[in-house]
Protein backbone atom coordinates (compact mmCIF):
# COMPACT_ATOMS: atom_id res chain seq x y z
CA UNK A 1 0.00 0.00 0.00
CA UNK A 2 1.28 3.30 -1.03
CA UNK A 3 1.66 6.28 1.43
CA UNK A 4 -1.39 9.21 0.77
CA UNK A 5 1.04 11.61 2.61
CA UNK A 6 4.17 10.50 0.19
CA UNK A 7 2.00 11.05 -2.99
CA UNK A 8 0.36 14.49 -1.74
CA UNK A 9 4.26 15.57 -1.42
CA UNK A 10 5.92 14.56 -4.35
CA UNK A 11 3.11 13.26 -6.98
CA UNK A 12 5.71 13.79 -10.19
CA UNK A 13 7.68 11.34 -8.31
CA UNK A 14 4.86 8.88 -7.68
CA UNK A 15 4.25 8.78 -11.31
CA UNK A 16 7.48 8.76 -12.33
CA UNK A 17 7.70 5.03 -10.38
CA UNK A 18 4.55 4.01 -12.47
CA UNK A 19 6.19 4.75 -15.55
CA UNK A 20 9.40 2.72 -14.65
CA UNK A 21 6.49 -0.25 -13.95
CA UNK A 22 5.00 0.89 -17.75
CA UNK A 23 1.93 2.29 -16.12
CA UNK A 24 -0.10 5.70 -16.66
CA UNK A 25 -0.31 8.59 -14.19
CA UNK A 26 -2.34 8.42 -11.30
CA UNK A 27 -0.97 11.04 -9.02
CA UNK A 28 -4.16 13.81 -10.63
CA UNK A 29 -6.60 11.43 -10.03
CA UNK A 30 -5.90 9.99 -6.51
CA UNK A 31 -4.99 13.60 -5.24
CA UNK A 32 -8.53 15.02 -6.31
CA UNK A 33 -10.32 12.52 -4.95
CA UNK A 34 -8.16 12.95 -2.10
CA UNK A 35 -8.90 16.47 -1.77
CA UNK A 36 -12.54 15.81 -2.33
CA UNK A 37 -12.62 13.29 0.67
CA UNK A 38 -10.79 15.71 3.01
CA UNK A 39 -13.12 19.02 2.01
CA UNK A 40 -15.81 16.81 3.00
CA UNK A 41 -14.48 16.21 6.33
CA UNK A 42 -13.34 19.71 6.99
CA UNK A 43 -17.13 20.71 5.80
CA UNK A 44 -18.92 18.27 7.96
CA UNK A 45 -16.62 19.48 11.11
CA UNK A 46 -18.17 22.73 10.59
CA UNK A 47 -21.18 21.71 10.27
CA UNK A 48 -21.22 19.74 13.73
CA UNK A 49 -19.56 22.75 14.96
CA UNK A 50 -22.76 24.64 14.02
CA UNK A 51 -24.90 21.87 15.14
CA UNK A 52 -23.54 21.87 18.55
CA UNK A 53 -23.73 25.80 18.78
CA UNK A 54 -27.58 25.31 17.86
CA UNK A 55 -28.24 22.19 20.21
CA UNK A 56 -27.05 24.68 23.21
CA UNK A 57 -29.15 27.54 21.99
CA UNK A 58 -32.13 25.50 22.44
CA UNK A 59 -33.04 25.07 25.73
CA UNK A 60 -32.11 28.12 26.34
CA UNK A 61 -34.61 29.78 24.01
CA UNK A 62 -37.37 27.72 24.98
CA UNK A 63 -36.61 28.35 28.26
CA UNK A 64 -37.11 32.19 27.82
CA UNK A 65 -40.30 31.67 25.35
CA UNK A 66 -38.98 32.37 22.29
CA UNK A 67 -41.16 29.49 20.08
CA UNK A 68 -40.01 31.25 16.81
CA UNK A 69 -36.17 31.24 17.62
CA UNK A 70 -37.13 27.95 19.49
CA UNK A 71 -38.52 26.20 16.19
CA UNK A 72 -35.62 28.14 14.21
CA UNK A 73 -32.96 26.18 16.19
CA UNK A 74 -34.65 22.94 16.24
CA UNK A 75 -34.62 22.72 12.54
CA UNK A 76 -31.13 23.79 12.42
CA UNK A 77 -30.17 20.99 14.52
CA UNK A 78 -32.40 18.90 12.18
CA UNK A 79 -30.61 20.01 8.91
CA UNK A 80 -26.72 20.34 10.16
CA UNK A 81 -27.72 16.23 11.31
CA UNK A 82 -29.06 15.80 7.88
CA UNK A 83 -25.69 17.59 6.25
CA UNK A 84 -23.40 15.99 8.58
CA UNK A 85 -24.59 12.57 7.88
CA UNK A 86 -24.68 13.06 3.95
CA UNK A 87 -21.17 14.34 3.99
CA UNK A 88 -19.79 11.76 6.42
CA UNK A 89 -20.73 9.45 3.41
CA UNK A 90 -19.07 11.07 0.79
CA UNK A 91 -15.95 10.80 2.56
CA UNK A 92 -16.30 7.26 3.28
CA UNK A 93 -16.85 6.38 -0.27
CA UNK A 94 -14.47 9.14 -1.19
CA UNK A 95 -11.44 7.27 1.33
CA UNK A 96 -12.58 3.41 0.15
CA UNK A 97 -11.74 5.08 -3.72
CA UNK A 98 -8.41 5.88 -2.94
CA UNK A 99 -7.94 3.05 -1.16
CA UNK A 100 -8.91 0.76 -3.78
CA UNK A 101 -6.75 2.51 -6.03
CA UNK A 102 -3.73 2.46 -3.90
CA UNK A 103 -4.04 -1.34 -2.85
CA UNK A 104 -4.19 -2.35 -6.46
CA UNK A 105 -1.06 0.04 -7.66
CA UNK A 106 2.60 -2.00 -7.50
CA UNK A 107 5.30 -1.01 -5.14
CA UNK A 108 7.84 1.61 -6.49
CA UNK A 109 11.30 -0.03 -7.74
CA UNK A 110 14.02 0.98 -6.09
CA UNK A 111 16.26 3.51 -7.94
CA UNK A 112 19.41 0.83 -8.33
CA UNK A 113 16.53 -1.49 -10.18
CA UNK A 114 17.02 -1.68 -13.90
CA UNK A 115 14.75 -0.07 -16.07
CA UNK A 116 13.23 -2.91 -18.80
CA UNK A 117 9.88 -4.15 -20.13
CA UNK A 118 10.24 -7.66 -19.50
CA UNK A 119 12.60 -10.75 -18.46
CA UNK A 120 14.60 -10.06 -21.54
CA UNK A 121 15.45 -6.55 -19.85
CA UNK A 122 17.21 -8.42 -16.42
CA UNK A 123 20.56 -8.32 -15.73
CA UNK A 124 22.86 -10.49 -14.72
CA UNK A 125 24.74 -10.21 -11.31
CA UNK A 126 26.76 -13.65 -10.97
CA UNK A 127 27.20 -17.17 -12.04
CA UNK A 128 28.55 -19.90 -10.01
CA UNK A 129 29.95 -23.03 -11.11
CA UNK A 130 30.35 -24.11 -14.35
CA UNK A 131 27.15 -26.41 -16.06
CA UNK A 132 28.51 -30.48 -16.10
CA UNK A 133 30.31 -31.91 -19.07
CA UNK A 134 28.42 -34.74 -20.19
CA UNK A 135 29.84 -37.74 -22.32
CA UNK A 136 26.24 -38.40 -23.52
CA UNK A 137 23.21 -36.65 -24.39
CA UNK A 138 21.39 -35.62 -20.81
CA UNK A 139 17.90 -35.53 -20.64
CA UNK A 140 15.07 -33.95 -18.86
CA UNK A 141 14.05 -35.30 -15.44
CA UNK A 142 11.35 -37.00 -16.21
CA UNK A 143 13.12 -38.99 -18.89
CA UNK A 144 16.12 -39.99 -16.53
CA UNK A 145 15.31 -43.93 -16.49
CA UNK A 146 16.14 -44.44 -12.92
CA UNK A 147 13.85 -41.59 -12.36
CA UNK A 148 10.76 -42.17 -14.47
CA UNK A 149 9.24 -45.52 -12.63
CA UNK A 150 9.19 -42.97 -9.32
CA UNK A 151 7.47 -39.57 -10.96
CA UNK A 152 3.62 -40.63 -11.61
CA UNK A 153 2.39 -38.01 -13.44
CA UNK A 154 -0.64 -41.06 -14.91
CA UNK A 155 -1.57 -41.48 -11.11
CA UNK A 156 -1.83 -38.12 -10.27
CA UNK A 157 -3.63 -37.04 -13.44
CA UNK A 158 -6.35 -39.78 -12.02
CA UNK A 159 -6.25 -38.23 -8.69
CA UNK A 160 -6.08 -34.64 -9.38
CA UNK A 161 -5.62 -33.68 -13.24
CA UNK A 162 -3.08 -32.22 -14.71
CA UNK A 163 -0.17 -30.42 -13.11
CA UNK A 164 -0.07 -32.96 -10.63
CA UNK A 165 2.80 -35.30 -9.02
CA UNK A 166 2.65 -38.36 -7.21
CA UNK A 167 6.72 -39.59 -5.95
CA UNK A 168 7.45 -43.20 -4.88
CA UNK A 169 10.52 -44.55 -3.35
CA UNK A 170 13.64 -43.08 -4.07
CA UNK A 171 12.55 -40.43 -5.70
CA UNK A 172 10.20 -39.03 -2.92
CA UNK A 173 12.90 -40.14 -0.05
CA UNK A 174 15.07 -37.42 -1.69
CA UNK A 175 12.53 -35.04 -2.22
CA UNK A 176 11.97 -35.23 1.76
CA UNK A 177 15.51 -35.09 2.13
CA UNK A 178 16.39 -31.42 -0.08
CA UNK A 179 13.60 -30.04 2.36
CA UNK A 180 15.00 -31.64 5.50
CA UNK A 181 18.85 -30.26 4.05
CA UNK A 182 17.63 -26.71 3.18
CA UNK A 183 15.46 -26.29 6.64
CA UNK A 184 18.52 -27.42 8.21
CA UNK A 185 20.79 -25.71 6.59
CA UNK A 186 18.77 -22.08 7.38
CA UNK A 187 18.49 -22.90 11.04
CA UNK A 188 21.33 -24.19 12.05
CA UNK A 189 23.72 -22.33 10.03
CA UNK A 190 21.74 -19.17 8.89
CA UNK A 191 20.19 -18.23 12.21
CA UNK A 192 16.46 -18.46 10.76
CA UNK A 193 13.77 -19.01 13.34
CA UNK A 194 12.14 -22.58 12.32
CA UNK A 195 7.92 -21.93 11.94
CA UNK A 196 5.55 -24.94 11.14
CA UNK A 197 2.66 -22.79 9.85
CA UNK A 198 -1.08 -23.13 8.45
CA UNK A 199 -1.64 -23.50 4.50
CA UNK A 200 -5.70 -22.09 5.04
CA UNK A 201 -5.53 -18.35 5.63
CA UNK A 202 -8.50 -15.54 5.75
CA UNK A 203 -8.75 -13.10 3.11
CA UNK A 204 -6.92 -10.77 5.52
CA UNK A 205 -3.49 -12.72 5.64
CA UNK A 206 -3.32 -12.03 1.80
CA UNK A 207 -4.46 -9.17 0.98
CA UNK A 208 -1.71 -8.13 3.62
CA UNK A 209 0.82 -9.20 1.51
CA UNK A 210 -0.84 -7.94 -1.79
CA UNK A 211 -2.58 -11.18 -3.26
CA UNK A 212 -5.72 -9.81 -2.57
CA UNK A 213 -7.33 -8.19 -4.53
CA UNK A 214 -6.00 -8.29 -7.29
CA UNK A 215 -4.19 -11.77 -7.79
CA UNK A 216 -6.80 -14.04 -6.70
CA UNK A 217 -7.43 -15.68 -9.57
CA UNK A 218 -4.04 -17.37 -8.93
CA UNK A 219 -4.77 -18.63 -5.66
CA UNK A 220 -7.29 -21.63 -4.46
CA UNK A 221 -10.54 -20.63 -2.28
CA UNK A 222 -12.64 -22.98 0.04
CA UNK A 223 -16.26 -23.08 -0.10
CA UNK A 224 -15.99 -21.56 3.32
CA UNK A 225 -14.10 -19.03 2.70
CA UNK A 226 -9.94 -19.66 3.15
CA UNK A 227 -7.43 -19.53 0.90
CA UNK A 228 -4.59 -22.35 -0.29
CA UNK A 229 -1.65 -20.76 0.18
CA UNK A 230 0.55 -19.70 -2.88
CA UNK A 231 3.93 -19.60 -0.30
CA UNK A 232 4.64 -19.38 3.20
CA UNK A 233 5.05 -15.65 2.85
CA UNK A 234 1.73 -15.08 4.01
CA UNK A 235 1.41 -16.50 6.94
CA UNK A 236 5.39 -16.11 7.93
CA UNK A 237 4.60 -12.02 7.10
CA UNK A 238 1.19 -12.14 8.75
CA UNK A 239 2.96 -12.53 12.06
CA UNK A 240 3.59 -8.59 12.24
CA UNK A 241 0.16 -7.58 11.23
CA UNK A 242 -1.54 -5.23 13.47
CA UNK A 243 1.27 -5.74 15.67
CA UNK A 244 3.68 -2.78 17.21
CA UNK A 245 7.12 -5.06 17.63
CA UNK A 246 9.88 -3.82 20.23
CA UNK A 247 12.52 -2.41 18.12
CA UNK A 248 14.94 -3.93 19.78
CA UNK A 249 14.30 -7.45 18.50
CA UNK A 250 14.88 -6.41 15.11
CA UNK A 251 15.22 -8.84 12.89
CA UNK A 252 12.84 -11.20 12.79
CA UNK A 253 13.85 -14.08 10.75
CA UNK A 254 11.84 -17.02 9.72
CA UNK A 255 11.96 -20.10 7.57
CA UNK A 256 8.75 -22.96 6.78
CA UNK A 257 9.01 -25.79 4.87
CA UNK A 258 5.06 -25.96 3.60
CA UNK A 259 2.88 -27.26 0.97
CA UNK A 260 2.14 -24.32 -1.71
CA UNK A 261 -1.06 -23.90 -4.01
CA UNK A 262 -1.08 -21.74 -7.47
CA UNK A 263 -3.81 -21.90 -9.85
CA UNK A 264 -1.08 -21.10 -12.88
CA UNK A 265 -3.46 -18.77 -14.04
CA UNK A 266 -2.27 -17.34 -17.37
CA UNK A 267 0.29 -19.70 -17.81
CA UNK A 268 -1.47 -22.16 -20.24
CA UNK A 269 0.66 -24.05 -22.75
CA UNK A 270 4.11 -23.38 -20.15
CA UNK A 271 5.95 -26.24 -18.86
CA UNK A 272 3.23 -28.69 -19.35
CA UNK A 273 5.87 -31.93 -19.12
CA UNK A 274 7.33 -32.54 -15.96
CA UNK A 275 6.91 -31.39 -12.78
CA UNK A 276 8.85 -27.95 -13.41
CA UNK A 277 4.91 -26.35 -13.07
CA UNK A 278 2.63 -27.62 -10.45
CA UNK A 279 -0.76 -26.95 -9.14
CA UNK A 280 0.91 -28.27 -5.42
CA UNK A 281 4.44 -28.01 -4.13
CA UNK A 282 6.98 -27.78 -1.80
CA UNK A 283 9.26 -24.92 -0.81
CA UNK A 284 11.02 -23.52 1.99
CA UNK A 285 10.40 -20.08 2.47
CA UNK A 286 12.40 -17.45 3.88
CA UNK A 287 10.84 -14.33 5.58
CA UNK A 288 12.50 -11.32 7.47
CA UNK A 289 10.91 -8.07 9.24
CA UNK A 290 13.62 -5.74 9.62
CA UNK A 291 14.62 -1.70 10.70
CA UNK A 292 14.35 0.26 7.06
CA UNK A 293 17.58 1.44 7.73
CA UNK A 294 18.63 -2.53 7.20
CA UNK A 295 16.30 -3.94 4.91
CA UNK A 296 18.86 -3.32 2.01
CA UNK A 297 21.35 -5.29 3.52
CA UNK A 298 18.87 -8.05 4.61
CA UNK A 299 18.32 -8.54 0.97
CA UNK A 300 21.81 -9.43 0.28
CA UNK A 301 21.96 -11.75 3.18
CA UNK A 302 18.72 -13.52 2.39
CA UNK A 303 20.24 -13.96 -1.43
CA UNK A 304 23.60 -15.39 -0.45
CA UNK A 305 21.37 -17.59 1.77
CA UNK A 306 19.70 -19.20 -0.92
CA UNK A 307 22.77 -19.32 -3.03
CA UNK A 308 24.62 -21.34 -0.32
CA UNK A 309 21.56 -24.03 -0.48
CA UNK A 310 22.84 -24.68 -4.01
CA UNK A 311 26.71 -24.10 -3.96
CA UNK A 312 25.97 -26.85 -0.96
CA UNK A 313 24.30 -28.88 -3.52
CA UNK A 314 26.98 -28.36 -6.32
CA UNK A 315 24.51 -27.25 -8.43
CA UNK A 316 25.53 -24.69 -11.04
CA UNK A 317 23.10 -21.33 -11.26
CA UNK A 318 22.92 -17.79 -11.83
CA UNK A 319 21.96 -15.00 -10.07
CA UNK A 320 19.98 -11.89 -11.64
CA UNK A 321 18.72 -8.52 -10.56
CA UNK A 322 14.71 -8.30 -12.09
CA UNK A 323 13.97 -5.41 -14.29
CA UNK A 324 11.27 -2.56 -13.76
CA UNK A 325 8.61 -4.96 -16.20
CA UNK A 326 9.58 -8.19 -14.24
CA UNK A 327 9.43 -7.80 -10.59
CA UNK A 328 6.15 -8.72 -8.48
CA UNK A 329 3.73 -6.77 -7.61
CA UNK A 330 4.81 -6.29 -4.12
CA UNK A 331 8.59 -5.78 -4.10
CA UNK A 332 10.69 -3.04 -4.48
CA UNK A 333 13.49 -5.13 -5.65
CA UNK A 334 14.24 -8.87 -6.04
CA UNK A 335 16.87 -11.05 -6.71
CA UNK A 336 15.73 -14.34 -8.70
CA UNK A 337 18.24 -17.18 -8.64
CA UNK A 338 18.18 -19.50 -11.40
CA UNK A 339 19.65 -23.23 -11.46
CA UNK A 340 21.25 -24.98 -14.90
CA UNK A 341 19.01 -28.03 -15.99
CA UNK A 342 20.88 -29.85 -18.62
CA UNK A 343 18.33 -31.27 -19.85
CA UNK A 344 16.48 -28.13 -21.13
CA UNK A 345 20.38 -26.55 -21.53
CA UNK A 346 18.86 -23.86 -19.73
CA UNK A 347 19.13 -21.53 -16.30
CA UNK A 348 15.75 -22.19 -14.93
CA UNK A 349 14.49 -19.71 -11.92
CA UNK A 350 14.52 -21.56 -8.60
CA UNK A 351 14.34 -18.84 -5.90
CA UNK A 352 13.24 -15.21 -5.84
CA UNK A 353 14.34 -12.89 -2.73
CA UNK A 354 12.61 -9.82 -2.66
CA UNK A 355 12.47 -6.48 -0.59
CA UNK A 356 9.07 -5.02 -0.01
CA UNK A 357 9.90 -2.06 1.57
CA UNK A 358 6.66 -0.49 4.22
CA UNK A 359 4.68 -1.81 1.08
CA UNK A 360 3.20 -4.88 2.77
CA UNK A 361 3.58 -3.43 6.34
CA UNK A 362 1.22 -0.80 5.45
CA UNK A 363 -1.42 -3.28 4.18
CA UNK A 364 -1.06 -5.14 7.24
CA UNK A 365 -0.56 -2.04 9.79
CA UNK A 366 2.72 -3.97 11.09
CA UNK A 367 5.11 -1.45 13.27
CA UNK A 368 7.60 -1.50 15.50
CA UNK A 369 8.63 0.62 18.38
CA UNK A 370 12.35 2.18 17.28
CA UNK A 371 12.97 2.81 21.13
CA UNK A 372 11.13 3.64 24.28
CA UNK A 373 8.43 6.24 23.99
CA UNK A 374 9.01 6.73 20.28
CA UNK A 375 6.33 7.07 17.86
CA UNK A 376 5.95 3.38 15.83
CA UNK A 377 7.26 3.17 12.06
CA UNK A 378 6.22 0.86 9.66
CA UNK A 379 8.66 -2.06 9.46
CA UNK A 380 10.49 -3.25 6.23
CA UNK A 381 9.51 -6.87 5.29
CA UNK A 382 11.35 -9.28 3.33
CA UNK A 383 10.88 -12.58 1.29
CA UNK A 384 12.52 -15.58 -0.48
CA UNK A 385 12.50 -19.11 -1.71
CA UNK A 386 15.32 -20.72 0.13
CA UNK A 387 14.27 -22.56 -2.36
CA UNK A 388 11.67 -24.28 -4.26
CA UNK A 389 12.05 -28.20 -3.31
CA UNK A 390 10.77 -29.39 -6.48
CA UNK A 391 13.02 -27.65 -8.82
CA UNK A 392 15.67 -28.41 -6.41
CA UNK A 393 14.70 -31.81 -7.02
CA UNK A 394 14.42 -31.44 -10.75
CA UNK A 395 18.04 -29.54 -10.96
CA UNK A 396 19.68 -32.81 -8.66
CA UNK A 397 18.39 -35.21 -10.92
CA UNK A 398 19.16 -33.81 -13.95
CA UNK A 399 22.40 -32.54 -12.95
CA UNK A 400 23.36 -35.97 -11.47
CA UNK A 401 22.29 -38.31 -14.31
CA UNK A 402 24.71 -40.71 -15.36
CA UNK A 403 24.50 -42.55 -18.91
CA UNK A 404 22.85 -45.61 -17.72
CA UNK A 405 19.79 -43.97 -16.06
CA UNK A 406 21.09 -43.56 -12.41
CA UNK A 407 21.52 -40.48 -10.63
CA UNK A 408 24.86 -39.41 -8.33
CA UNK A 409 23.17 -37.57 -5.54
CA UNK A 410 25.01 -34.66 -4.09
CA UNK A 411 27.39 -35.58 -0.94
CA UNK A 412 24.86 -32.93 1.22
CA UNK A 413 22.01 -34.89 1.23
CA UNK A 414 24.03 -38.50 1.86
CA UNK A 415 23.33 -37.85 5.47
CA UNK A 416 19.82 -37.71 5.13
CA UNK A 417 19.54 -41.17 3.09
CA UNK A 418 20.68 -43.10 5.58
CA UNK A 419 24.71 -43.05 3.72
CA UNK A 420 23.09 -43.93 0.04
CA UNK A 421 24.95 -42.05 -2.74
CA UNK A 422 23.04 -42.63 -5.88
CA UNK A 423 19.73 -43.92 -7.33
CA UNK A 424 20.01 -47.16 -9.53
CA UNK A 425 19.13 -47.43 -13.14
CA UNK A 426 16.33 -49.23 -11.81
CA UNK A 427 15.02 -46.39 -9.25
CA UNK A 428 16.26 -47.84 -5.88
CA UNK A 429 18.30 -45.94 -3.38
CA UNK A 430 22.14 -47.12 -3.37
Amino acid sequence: MHDIRAIRDNPAAFDAALARRGLEPRAEEILALDQARRGAISQSETAKAAQNAASKQVGAARARGDEAEFERLRALVAEKKSEIAALEEEARKGDARVREILETLPNQPLADVPDGADENDNVELKRWGSPRDFDFTPVEHYQIKGVAPNMDFATAAKLSGSRFVVLRGAVARVHRALAQFMTDLHVDEHGLSEVNSPVLVRDEAMYGTGQLPKFGEDSYQTTNGWWLIPTSEVTLTNFAAGEILDGATLPLRFCAHTLCFRSEAGSAGKDTTGMLRQHQFEKVEMVSLTRPEDSLAEHERMTRCAETVLERLGLPYRTIVLCTGDIGFGAQKTHDIEVWLPGQGAYREISSVSVCGDFQARRMNARFRPEDGAKPEFLHTLNGSGVAVGRCLIAVMENGQREDGGVDLPEALHPYLGGRTAIDRHGALV
